[in-house]
């Protein structure tokens, strides 16, 4: 097996819907860093249709900014020479829509949860959850499956020796459908079962001649457990083997790579655990683009003690494509509420309609900026909550609580997102990663996620965590390495109370000893307060929450911490948790200003 630590040069490529993103990075001494990268237009549609042309485009100007051989008669040049050529080529890919799954449970809120959780977590977007009680008649949900033509459907149901008529009526109903994949025609659908052990025979017999039935082991083998590890892995082999093998030039592209090529949302996740993993810290990562929103989180489960990392897609969450769903799903006033002036509904409205023609186009105004982070505050918000009710305990388990509970088999389970306990927040995407102001991007994630206690803000600087996700699969050092020092942007600790605030009142005493001195003071409800603590700068801080409110200590005790800086500092909140804004339009506006002055936002404000 070869030794992957000791590689100097590697180079890696993201293959988005429309960008292709090259990074080269270098062993520097002991330490992995980002040397450059370089980007170009994906080429998987026509005219191209062959997305190893992008591939080498991004990789060509990459050989121009650092200098160095890259390719070689229109390939890769793989070589261990200090002079020319990479040791190892990655790559990660959702050109072509990316990895569309439908998932098949008997129950929907226990299997058919669980199988969205191994889809989502393995990368791909879910277009319908199919369950025995479902409400949908059998004639319905056979017209969903030939409708939506996923790439690959994961079939699952019923404990291990439990019943098995209603998952093989799944798995009829499956065969019924007939389904065409989405790519790649005459060849069958790609279907994996991990279901009821007991099951597979019959499952096999309905499935087998029709689709490319795959078995694997339960993702519910008791109620009590989920083992989504399998399902998870073999939806990354069918994806490459099935899904990618059949879009244009990816035969070509996987002669290249040296490990197989993964789904982009599978390869944030990787990272993100990663990074988990060996800090021993609770993580959420949301990336924001222009069709879709993915939220990724690593929480302790409070009763298993296991660490779970759930991912979310939110399919219709997004600033370009999907700007008109924002609006439909948050409505107007609660856009209107994150902008400073007093807007015109019908501005506001052809701000939005102008975005959903030229959906590609970046702000030219600031007017037109305001308006674009109060929709991403929305959209971020809403695909928070989604994953929030999706990123649960098991659901049907039996808890030793009281009577009542003891009885109470529809439990929905609870939410492992224990804001409480979060140490980092990262954020990425346009809007976030190329905020004109690195403060822009804090008060967006503090506003939608509502950070409770001392939490981390960072994001991440220019879109690489897909590279290093596949990296870490090989080299978890070089990843780190790079995550750490080139990817990630520390914005700044954020300190929040909990509870709700009295306007008027103080919330919290606070003494920190700054680099530049000692500060101490009354944090007010409703304020935000910005101290100066820069990038690698840490302040010793003693803070008490007042009236009941919490720090994570309990309540009105005092929490003793070390806070960290970052590029916008150290921000006091004093919104309280969950905070809202004012209904009187005049004191909203005023708050807005207010916060958005105190944080240096903007070089101004329209009308102010």
């Amino acid at each position: 097996m070869t030794d992957y630590s000791k590689i100097r040069y590697i180079l890696a490529t993201d293959c988005g819907s429309t960008t292709t993103k090259a990074i080269y990075i270098e062993k520097q001494g002991d330490v992995y860093r980002l040397v450059n990268r370089g980007e170009a237009p994906t080429t998987v549609e026509a005219p191209a249709e062959d997305v190893t042309r992008g591939v080498l485009n991004a990789v060509s100007e990459l050989e121009e900014l650092i200098g160095r051989k890259l390719l070689k008669d229109n390939e890769i040049l793989i070589s261990s020479s200090d002079k020319e050529g990479v040791e190892v080529y990655l790559s990660t890919s959702s050109a072509g829509g990316g990895l569309q799954m439908m998932v098949a449970g008997v129950v929907k809120s226990m299997t058919g949860e669980s199988a969205q959780r191994a889809a989502l977590g393995a990368g791909a977007i879910v277009m319908d959850v199919i369950a025995s009680n479902d409400g949908r008649l059998p004639h319905e949900k056979i017209e969903a499956i030939r409708r939506l033509r996923p790439d690959m459907i994961l079939l699952s149901g019923g404990i291990d020796g439990g019943t098995i008529s209603h998952v093989v009526e799944l798995a009829e109903l499956i065969a019924a459908a007939d389904p065409k994949p989405r790519f790649g025609a005459g060849f069958a659908l790609p279907v994996i079962y991990a279901g009821n052990i007991n099951a597979r025979a019959e499952v096999e017999k309905t499935l087998g001649g029709k689709t490319a039935l795959e078995s694997v082991a339960n993702i519910r083998p008791v109620l009590e457990k989920e083992n989504l590890g399998p399902a998870r892995q073999k939806i990354h082999d069918l994806f490459m083997e099935h899904v990618m093998a059949q879009a244009p030039g990816y035969k070509k592209l996987m002669s290249w790579t040296l490990v197989p090529i993964m789904p982009t949302p599978g390869a944030v996740g990787a990272i993100i655990q990663t990074i988990a993993k060996k800090y021993d810290i609770s993580v959420i990562g949301v990336d924001i683009g222009g069709a879709t929103t993915d939220v990724f989180s690593v929480f302790k489960d409070p009763d298993s003690e296991e660490i779970v990392f759930n991912r979310t897609v939110s399919a219709n969450l997004g600033l370009s494509y999907s700007i008109s769903n924002v609006v439909a799903e948050t409505g107007l006033p609660n856009i209107m509420r994150w902008v400073p002036v007093h807007m015109d509904e019908t501005e506001l409205r052809n701000a939005i309609r102008n975005k959903m023609i030229r959906p590609t186009t970046i702000p030219s105004t600031l007017l037109e900026l305001i308006v674009e982070q109060a929709i991403s505050r929305e959209a971020l918000r809403l695909a928070f909550e989604q994953h929030k009710s999706l990123a649960v305990g098991l659901k049907g388990v039996q808890k030793q609580r009281t009577i009542s509970d003891a009885f109470d088999q529809t439990s929905t389970g609870e939410s492992l997102v224990d804001l409480m306990a979060l140490e980092i927040l990262v954020g990425s995407g346009g809007v976030l990663s190329h905020a004109p102001r690195r403060a822009q991007a804090a008060i967006m994630l503090v506003d939608a996620f509502q950070p409770q206690g001392i939490t981390m803000l960072a994001v991440d600087s220019i879109f690489m965590m897909p590279q290093l996700g596949v990296l870490a699969t090989i080299n978890e050092k070089a990843a780190t390495d790079v995550f750490e020092k080139d990817c990630l942007i520390y914005l700044g600790s954020c300190v929040a109370v909990t509870g709700l605030v009295k306007p008027g009142t103080a919330v919290m005493k606070y003494k920190i000893s700054l680099p530049s001195g000692p500060v101490e003071g009354e944090l007010m409800a409703g304020q935000i307060k910005l101290l100066p603590l820069g990038l690698d700068e840490t302040a010793e801080g003693e803070l008490t929450p007042l009236r009941g409110l919490d720090l994570g200590e309990g309540p009105g005790k005092p929490k003793l911490a070390t806070l960290r800086g970052g590029v916008v500092g150290l921000m006091l909140d004093g919104r309280g948790r969950p905070f809202s804004l004012p209904d009187d339009d005049k004191e909203r506006v005023k708050k807005l200003v207010e916060w958005f002055t105190e944080l240096k936002l903007y070089e101004h404000i329209p009308g102010e």
